[in-house]
């Protein structure tokens, strides 16, 4: 076995909003990677478009930079809970982690999660203190922190012995010791950069052994076409040669050639004649590789084992826009379109699971979380697909004779004022608290164990009751038996009686039964929804009604009609909205909530067959 000693692979991990992007900034700049005019881009990894707008990262991405006599590949991780699959793959590519947190607020509900599969894996860990920068920062405290986190997830001694940095990603200052960073102190990132090279294990193994490589990732380039991305654990490649591809799924055995093998360099790829053990290489030339995949010698054809990605735990049905508007905005709107656009998304997102269902207008999909899968309609939507969608739905599943559901660690940060309400909703949502830690700087951090049906819906009530001030966070932490019924719901909704173009005087008098969610002009449909009811129930309302014409005239009744403005629903706000007997319409150009049933007799005749 030889040791690659001039190479390291490293990967970022954390919880959203710790800084890991930040950090790659940093990195790349004391690498060198730019030039002395050229303009830098903030969180330059973040490349995708719906990346940049929500200001998180969605996708695991790949990057490497030379310091010193050292090449340190660096994977970028995303932090949100729903995209943990991304992290669960790309951990299989490297030797070790940089564990980065907040200095203010220590290890959240994901820093467990990614630390956890990370020892699982023996991974190496380095520690990174962020954002030391800030006002309200407590370092110390936060070490602590995480030294109790290590010992709790059953850490060996060799991990537990970890290196502790701290940092401003934002700042591009990086120390061994917190006593270093005082103003005036000229600082940068090499402190950073010299630790991951002392303490990262360099990869080990042999470069004679027939050729082994894992695929943890696929990319796509308008070029050369299926770029497969994957670390060579043993062996040596070689541009132009032939290779066995070993199934993941199905265990075949195929042959292909490699037309390029690249490597990353700073912000991009750079094509190579070969590479050997350790390295992480993009492989072109095999059209139909998939994640999972091994790459190996024709003459010794081996699968590698992949890591085991966590089950989904949320499900929806996506199916044809079948409403009166079908077809008008979108591009592809047929099953055909439909299905082939999920069957591509399953073979890069590796936490989504997919199953066809007795008609071919619908398909169930599984993932995550909600904005796992809001993120995949967005997407969708952008790209001219359109469709529509139920209301998300837990997985539930049998363990042991007893029906049970997921269940989910949330922790919150509230305005001391607003905890009583936060609590009593929670309550309500079926939580049962943990902890509760007296109030620092006005907010008060509170733990709940509450089953993932609890909190769909929740986050747009939790920022009312908040004022918008309070921070919530939440992780899957396993499944216990089915708590029983939760009303998550207690509005009503305002359901349009016929089809036509919205109407000042229509919507002046529906106003007062409710919040509208149109304005004047908009086209609607017999059962499509317009508003939101106090009630708890639903009230059909014409908002297409005209103002009869007439050459009589009364004082005071013809002054203009105020309309209060709509109430204008994001993406994600309206699949926790939509209820049990509704669908969200999404359209490149709108998102509509509707009824299952369109026609308002018949949602009568089935109400009143339920109620005797």
């Amino acid at each position: 076995m030889q040791k690659i000693n001039h190479l390291r692979n490293i990967a970022i991990i954390a919880h959203v909003d710790h800084g890991k992007t930040t950090i790659v900034d940093s990195m790349l700049k004391q690498a060198g990677i730019y030039r002395q005019n050229e303009q830098i881009v903030e969180q330059v990894m973040d490349s995708n478009a719906l990346e940049r707008e929500r200001g998180i990262t969605i996708l695991a991405k790949n990057t490497a930079i030379s310091y010193k006599d050292f090449r340190i590949n660096i994977v970028d991780t995303p932090g949100h809970a729903d995209f943990g699959g991304e992290v669960e793959r790309v951990l299989k590519m490297v030797d070790g982690v940089l564990l980065v947190v907040d200095s203010y607020d220590g290890p959240m509900p994901q820093t467990r999660f990614v630390l956890r599969k990370a020892l699982e894996m023996g991974l190496i860990p380095i520690v990174c203190i962020n954002k030391i920068d800030r006002p309200d920062a407590r370092p110390i405290e936060v070490v602590d922190m995480v030294l109790e986190l290590f010992i709790e997830l059953g850490a060996d001694d060799n991990q537990l012995d970890f290196p502790i940095i701290y940092s401003s990603g934002k700042a591009g200052v990086a120390c061994k010791d917190l006593s270093e960073y005082t103003p005036g102190n000229e600082l940068n990132f090499t402190a950073l950069l010299d630790t991951i090279i002392e303490h990262m294990p360099c990869p080990v193994g042999d470069t004679e052994l027939p050729l082994q490589i894992l695929v943890s990732n696929i990319d796509s380039d308008p070029y050369i076409g299926r770029i497969a991305i994957g670390r060579i654990v043993r062996g040596t490649i070689t541009q132009g040669k032939g290779v066995a591809v070993c199934g993941y799924d199905d265990n075949t055995v195929k042959a292909a050639r490699i037309s390029k093998l690249l490597r990353f360099q700073g912000l991009g790829k750079q094509e190579i004649e070969s590479a050997s053990v350790g390295e992480i290489v993009c492989i072109a030339g095999i059209p139909e590789i998939n994640i999972g995949d091994t790459v190996c010698d024709p003459n010794n054809p081996e699968p590698l084992e992949f890591v085991n990605i966590d089950e989904p735990t949320i499900s929806m049905t996506f199916s044809v826009n079948n409403s009166p508007f079908a077809g008008k905005e979108g591009k592809f709107v047929t099953s055909r379109h439909l299905r082939d656009r999920l069957f591509k998304e399953m073979e890069t997102n590796v936490s989504m699971r997919l199953e066809e269902t007795d008609t071919t207008e619908s398909f169930i999909v599984k993932g995550r979380g909600e904005l796992h899968l809001s993120i995949l309609i967005e997407t969708m939507r952008r790209e001219g697909y359109e469709f529509q969608v139920s209301k998300p739905r837990v997985i539930l599943k049998e363990i042991d004779g007893v029906l049970s559901e997921p269940v989910e660690t949330l922790l919150v940060d509230v305005p001391e004022d607003y905890v009583g309400a936060v609590i009593e909703k929670l309550g309500r949502r079926k939580a049962e608290m943990l902890n509760m830690l007296p109030p620092e700087k006005g907010y008060t951090r509170m733990e709940f164990k509450v089953p993932s049906r609890g909190i769909i819906g929740y986050r747009t009530e939790f920022l009312t009751d908040t004022k918008g001030n309070g921070i919530m966070n939440s992780v899957i932490c396993g499944f216990e038996p089915y708590a029983g019924e939760i009303e998550t719901r207690s509005q009503g909704v305002l359901v349009a009686f016929e089809s036509g173009e919205a109407m000042t005087y229509g919507l002046y008098n529906a106003q007062e039964r409710g919040f509208l969610l149109i304005g004047a002009g908009t086209h609607v449909y017999e059962g499509m929804i317009v508003g939101l009811s106090p009630k708890g129930e639903d009230i059909t309302v014409n908002v297409c009604k005209k103002k009869h014409v007439t050459n009589m005239r009364a004082s005071g009744s013809d002054d203009a009609q105020r309309l209060v403005p709509p109430v204008n629903y994001s993406l994600e706000q309206c699949l926790e909205f939509v209820g049990d007997d509704e669908l969200c319409e999404v359209t490149p150009k709108t998102i509509r909530l509707r009824k299952q049933i369109l026609s308002n007799d018949m949602r009568m005749k089935v109400r009143s067959k339920k109620n005797s």
